[in-house]
């Protein structure tokens, strides 16, 4: 029986200015166990970010707020945490891949340097400096990087390298939980494989729990056990990937992702995104955020914010499923 490792419940981000408040993440809630790979996906502005941030609590200062929320890593509360204690944590227990490696890099430090000053930060009092660089070039020679570049500077890298490197930082502690931010948004397709093949080889190797972030539904489907769909700063729709992939029945949000994919095999067809924008954040109304946009939006949509309609691990936040979201495939397993 696996453990859970990480649990948000009822989460809120609020970033306040002198003339107004962004509503960013709006009562979220997931749950994350040991050795799984949970995808949070949606549209640019959705909360995936600051969401990610918040477990690591690296918002930015003095503009953030969490009014509400509890996030419990190992059974501790994060957000009560010391920021002496967050250290401990940050890098060595956790670890996150930022989404541009070419501005999460040091450019006046060998890349060498950098891996080994989150070691000597964590590991100092536990083994030699001699033990550290050896295992600086161990998780470069993981992640595809000659050991005796570790002397180089990153603009003698390509953008596929430096995120290379920056995997190899996050992971040269053994994190038991990686954070990665769409780590492959700022490569080229060939790269993007490379790299999504390499981290999940090296999840399955060190059993470490992930958090994939992205707005590719194609990544989750060959990353991720359990996936979540961001609209808005709300959890609309989530379950395990056969859920999502499989399930008939959907948040109307979600087919519009669906809709919006390219297929190599009906070229013909035109793509069919999503008509209009996400809300303003920094308004608050009574009833389903996408409501505006959606295709199939009701009188009581409009009125009235949906509950979650569950049925097993698959949860929709939608008016459409208030009586249910039963399967017409279940139905027909107990028929």
């Amino acid at each position: 029986m696996t453990e859970t490792i990480l649990e948000v419940k009822d989460l809120e981000v609020q970033y306040k200015t002198e003339l107004e408040t962004v509503y960013a993440v709006n009562g979220i809630s997931f749950r994350l166990n040991e050795g799984e790979t949970l995808g949070i996906v949606g549209e640019t502005g959705a909360g995936k970010t600051t969401t990610a941030l918040s477990v690591l609590r690296l918002l930015p200062e003095r503009v953030s707020f969490i009014p509400k929320g509890e996030i419990y890593f190992q059974g501790q509360n994060l957000l009560e945490m010391k920021e002496n204690e967050l250290r401990k944590i940050r890098g060595e227990k956790i670890a996150m891949i930022f989404q541009d490696p070419m501005t999460s890099l040091n450019p006046v430090m060998t890349v060498g340097e950098q891996i080994l000053e989150a070691l000597i930060f964590h590991r100092a009092e536990k083994a030699e400096k001699a033990e550290l660089e050896k295992r600086v070039d161990e998780v470069l020679t993981m992640v595809g990087i000659a050991a005796d570049r570790k002397a180089d500077y990153p603009h003698q890298f390509s953008g596929g390298m430096k995120q290379r490197v920056v995997i190899a930082m996050a992971l040269a502690c053994e994190p038991e939980l990686l954070i990665a931010d769409e780590p492959t948004t700022a490569l080229d397709v060939t790269i993007q494989a490379q790299v999504l093949l390499m981290i999940r080889n090296l999840r399955d190797r060190l059993k470490t729990a992930m958090i994939m972030i992205t707005h590719d539904l194609g990544i989750v489907a060959q990353t991720c056990d359990n996936v979540a769909v961001m609209y808005a700063g709300e959890l609309i729709e989530s379950g395990t990937a056969e859920d999502i992939f499989c399930a008939e029945k959907h948040h109307p949000y979600t087919e519009g992702l669906f809709g919006s994919i390219p297929s190599l095999r009906v070229y013909t067809e035109r793509l069919n995104p999503i008509a209009g924008l996400m809300p303003d954040p920094t308004e608050r109304n009574p009833g389903c955020k996408f409501a505006p946009r959606c295709p199939k939006v009701m009188a009581i949509c409009r009125s009235s914010h949906p509950e979650d309609a569950v049925e097993n691990t698959h949860r929709i936040k939608c008016h459409l499923y208030s009586d249910g979201i039963t399967d017409p495939r279940k139905e027909e397993e107990r028929l």
